[in-house]
């Protein structure tokens, strides 16, 4: 399995911005697809966005799009999410996963896919 390392997280108002990094280290994170998800206390893990081995492919759940934006530089084996325009209800864990995958430009949000994550950063969105 892969290790992750999430950070970036903290304590931001309404309306502000954050960048969330996914590092790993002794894998060369290019081989890999990555996603970022978040959970909020009593609520189920919810897959955000993707990204594809080689960045051409990605997907973002339908209440992040237009607001989160899903990188990776594969040189500094880094994936980024940033995040604009927070409201109270993106207050949660945000964690990122990995895994192989045969096909260059696949990627899914579906948690079930993968079993290496980080252990999260926290993300609150308050005034």
């Amino acid at each position: 399995q892969v290790q992750l390392v999430e950070s970036g997280g903290g304590l931001v108002q309404p309306g502000g911005s954050l960048r969330l990094s996914c590092t790993t280290s002794g894998v060369n994170l290019a081989d890999y697809m990555v996603t970022w998800f978040r959970q909020a206390p009593g609520k189920e893990r919810e897959g955000l966005a993707c990204i594809s081995r080689q960045p051409t492919t990605n997907q973002y759940t339908d209440s992040v799009k237009g607001r989160f934006t899903i990188s990776r530089d594969n040189a500094k084996n880094t994936a980024y999410l940033q995040i604009n325009s927070l409201k109270p209800e993106d207050t949660a864990v945000y964690l990122c996963a990995a895994r192989t995958t045969y096909s260059d430009d696949f990627c899914t949000l579906n948690r079930w896919f993968f079993t290496s994550w980080g252990q999260g950063t926290q993300v609150t969105v308050s005034s």
